[in-house]
Parts: C-alpha cells; sequence; structure tokens
C-alpha cells in the first residue's frame, strides 16, 4: 500500500494521513461496550478470536482505519474529490457491532456509511463488497436498513459461512441485502456476468447518494486465502464499472475501502489497476475477453434474481 500511494504521489497526485474516528462515530454501528472494551486493549497483545488477534498499536491503527474510510467519504461527498480510495489496515467487513472477527476490529466500511446518513445528509447509500469472504458484519449491522444497500460477491461455500443467495435482509430491510455466492474457480467473465444481470441494475433502481466499495483483493487468482481467480484487469473492469454507475445516478459519488489481499504482488497490481481506473478517464469496463464465463456466474445471478424477484426488476 505504500509503494502504491508513494508512486500516486510521484505523479503528483494527493496523498493525505487519515485523522482518528471518535468513539462517536463508531457507536453509530457498534455497541457502546465493545467500543470500550477494544479500547482497554490499547499497548495489549491479546487474541480475541482463532484469526483475530491485537498488537500493543493495535487500537490506535484501527481507530486510524476508521477515521480514514470516514475522511474518503467526506472528501467524496463535499465534491472536491469524485472518486476516493482508503488505503487500510487492518480491514473492517467482518467486525460485528459487539465483536471482532476475521482480522477486523471495527468495521470500517459500515462507520463510513453511517456517518454519510448521520452527518453529511445522504439519504441511501450503497456498499458493493467484492472480497473473497462475505463481509458478514456489514450484512448484519444493515440487515433491517432499508436506507443502506448492501451488496456482496464471494466464494461460497466459504468463511466466514454466510451470504446464502436467500439471505436478503429483514424487516423493512428486506430486499436491500443483495448477495451473489460464486463457487470457487469463477474467473473474470462471471464477475461480469453477475455485475450485468444483478448489481449494476440494482444500483440504478436503488438510485443512492454515494456508491462506497468494500475493495478486498483476496479473490486474485494468486491469493493464498481462497480458490478464486480474478485479475487485476478483472478488478479494474469491476471499478470502472462501479466508476460509470456513480456519475451515471449520484454525481459520481464513488468511495472505496481497501479490505482483504494477502499476496503483495497480487494487493500491489490490483491496488495500482483501480488507482488507474479512478485517475484516468472514464471508459466501458475492459472485461478480459481471453475466456468465456464458466457458467458460475450465471449460476450465481440466478440464485440472486430468484431470491429477489419481489424487490428488483431483474432478468
Amino acid at each position: 500500500m505504500d509503494a502504491v500511494a508513494g508512486r500516486w504521489r510521484g505523479r503528483g497526485g494527493e496523498v493525505v494521513a487519515p485523522r482518528v474516528a471518535t468513539h462517536e462515530q463508531l457507536q453509530r454501528v457498534h455497541d457502546p461496550h465493545y467500543v470500550q472494551r477494544i479500547s482497554e486493549l490499547r499497548d495489549r497483545a491479546v487474541s480475541l478470536d482463532p484469526d483475530t488477534y491485537t498488537s500493543p498499536e493495535s487500537y490506535d491503527v484501527a481507530l486510524l482505519a476508521a477515521g480514514a474510510a470516514i475522511d474518503a467519504v467526506e472528501r467524496t461527498m463535499s465534491g472536491s474529490h469524485s472518486y476516493t480510495l482508503a488505503m487500510m489496515r487492518p480491514p473492517g467487513h467482518h467486525a460485528e457491532p459487539a465483536h471482532a472477527m476475521g482480522f477486523c476490529l471495527f468495521n470500517n466500511v459500515a462507520v463510513a456509511a453511517a456517518h454519510a446518513r448521520h452527518a453529511l445528509s445522504a439519504s441511501r447509500v450503497a456498499i458493493v463488497d467484492y472480497d473473497v469472504h462475505h463481509g458478514n458484519g456489514t450484512q448484519h449491522i444493515f440487515d433491517r436498513d432499508p436506507s443502506v444497500l448492501y451488496v456482496s460477491t464471494h466464494q461460497y461455500p466459504y468463511y466466514p459461512g454466510t451470504g446464502a443467495a436467500g439471505e436478503i435482509g429483514t424487516g423493512l430491510g428486506e430486499g436491500f441485502t443483495v448477495n451473489l455466492p460464486m463457487e470457487a474457480g469463477s474467473i473474470d467473465a462471471d464477475f461480469d456476468h453477475v455485475f450485468e444481470r444483478v448489481i449494476l441494475p440494482v444500483l440504478r433502481q436503488f438510485a443512492p447518494d454515494l456508491i462506497l466499495v468494500s475493495a478486498g483483493f483476496d479473490a486474485h487468482q494468486r491469493d493464498p486465502l481462497a480458490m478464486m481467480r480474478a485479475t487485476e484487469a478483472g478488478f479494474a473492469a469491476m471499478t470502472m464499472a462501479l466508476r460509470k454507475v456513480a456519475d451515471e445516478i449520484c454525481h459520481g459519488r464513488l468511495a472505496l475501502v481497501t479490505e482483504g489481499g494477502y499476496d503483495l504482488g497480487a494487493l500491489q497490481g490490483s491496488l495500482e489497476a483501480v488507482v488507474e481506473t479512478l485517475s484516468g478517464p472514464a471508459a466501458a469496463p475492459k472485461w478480459p475477453t481471453a475466456t468465456s464465463a464458466s457458467g458460475r456466474g450465471r449460476a450465481s445471478a440466478d440464485a440472486a434474481i430468484r431470491a429477489l424477484a419481489k424487490h428488483w426488476k431483474l432478468q
């Protein structure tokens, strides 16, 4: 991430350090007792679950990560920057309202969405999550909220075990959770298929004031934690598709927040492809054409369309 930021700065791009998120901002999506508990871990190294540990600096870094997501949203919503990218660790989308999970302490993208809703006058916010793992925390935080649309592509079945197509939200939020579970081995063309048939049509119908992206790059074909086969060009195409729809429906308000990505070369290449996509001219997404859809994307789109038939016009 530092290398990507350094190259961007060297080309004249703006790179800013984040400020810390406040407890008030965190408590829009997290239980106050949980926020206090995590704060008490400052300067300590502890295990929170089988995958999630803290170091003595973790609490302070997690505040900066959530603050970076907030800063990205503020810049996008103010119009000073049409597109923003917040590059941080730790990631956030597994963090539940009251417990840490999957390397995540605070749910950065959820904190940013709530900030947009409650402090920046956004009536509707969409979150698109293309991390290879389902964002269980983000889904559960907004499960009953019709003002926040959550859309996820993810390897399934896989960690954390959530994200079936039939999980579409509850109560007033029914229909505002869109899960696209994809089989291991899915390729760029499969992502193209679910974007065209489900993600872009739902975004247009929802018409948010802001699109947030949980930009995880662990669906990359070289990532060691999963078994998907996306490429740098595929991530660039996904991002361009979201940039184009943001231009169309919400004045270009698009903010990306990094999530997973555990092969350093693949992470760097994917981030550089996204930076190029956001900083260059708008164009049609350039999906790789060397291979056709494997059928995995079609199966995922078909399952989501069946589950959402009462809520969105999809084919």
